[in-house]
């Protein structure tokens, strides 16, 4: 159905609001994504991580009122809230988790849907267009999300569903693991550096934007060109649907050599996200949660890895 038209609602993610005059000062030094770029026509990806570069969260950022919404898993709203209210002490901003304030829709190929809302959504991902109380956001060809008041969820359900058949969360996630687009679950929080989700390739990472924790690593990362791990696209024939953090084997290894992001089922059977050792990936042979498990196959990415143009955002 990821290839077909429909809506659904993404309950599985919560929204982290951070408010005030400072908001956008604050972020800027906690953020990998530059928040410079944003603005009223402009959302983009990013990640907040530790000292060590490590990822505790990914987001979608946008602008909204006096400072910023980042959308992320809905289990990581409380941990984060309560780790950037430690560093936002002097700062003149106000955190909150506003994900009961917003009801959020998926929408493939429901570009006729938003017209008829008044939201003319450009094509080009991360481009922003709001109108009558309502925001909606390409995250990629053909999909967008779109935001709204909680109090407008019933209303804005059934005129939804006048435009576009009632899709499933699963097929959704199915669009996003073929767009490539990975993203921190509890279970792999700390566990990726931003390039091993290949964040720095959707416009996730800024290398211009000067100083944010984590931000020596994730440099050094890009400039020495040492990442031997990174995402990839790949197919599974299995019954039952890898959790993310599930392990991967080779049998060139001795231990696992990655794990799974997200995963989505599709009509042929399973698709997903996957963090793995480029010479074990390049090899072929993997397999899930053991070495006797279900064997995957490689599956092309929508975007190539390019480091030059990379480093000019």
């Amino acid at each position: 159905m990821a290839d077909s038209a429909f809506f659904c609602t993404l309950s599985h993610e919560g929204v982290l609001a951070v408010r005030g005059s400072d908001a956008a000062k604050f972020l800027q030094g906690q953020l990998t994504c530059n928040l410079d770029y944003l603005s009223q026509s402009h959302a983009s990806l990013g990640a907040r991580c530790t000292q060590k570069g490590r990822m505790q969260s990914s987001f979608r950022i946008l602008l909204e009122g006096d400072g910023c919404l980042l959308a992320m898993a809905r289990e990581l709203v409380e941990p984060q809230l309560a780790d950037l209210k430690k560093y936002a002490v002097f700062s003149k901003s106000k955190l909150t988790d506003e994900s009961a304030a917003w009801v959020r829709f998926g929408l493939n190929d429901g570009d006729a849907a938003l017209r008829a809302l008044g939201l003319d959504l450009p094509a080009e991902t991360d481009a922003v267009v709001r109108a009558n109380g309502l925001i909606a956001v390409r995250v990629s060809p053909a999909r967008a999300e779109l935001w709204a008041a909680a109090q407008q969820a019933e209303a804005l359900h059934q005129t939804l569903a006048t435009h576009l058949p009632e899709g499933d969360l699963n097929a959704w996630l199915l669009g996003q693991v073929r767009a490539g687009i990975g993203q921190v679950m509890a279970a792999t929080r700390e566990l990726f550096i931003p390039q091993m989700l290949n964040l720095q390739a959707v416009g996730g990472v800024s290398f211009k934007k000067g100083c944010y924790t984590g931000q020596e690593i994730v440099a050094r990362m890009q400039y020495l060109g040492k990442l031997k791990r990174r995402l990839y696209r790949l197919a599974l024939d299995a019954s039952v649907l890898p959790e993310p953090g599930t392990p991967l084997f080779a049998p060139s290894h001795a231990s696992s050599i990655g794990e799974v992001v997200i995963a989505a089922r599709s009509a042929t059977g399973m698709e997903l996200l996957a963090v793995l050792q480029a010479e074990a990936a390049e090899a072929g042979d993997i397999h899930l949660a053991t070495l006797e498990g279900p064997a995957l196959h490689l599956l092309d990415l929508p975007y190539s890895l390019d480091r030059d143009r990379e480093i000019q955002r």
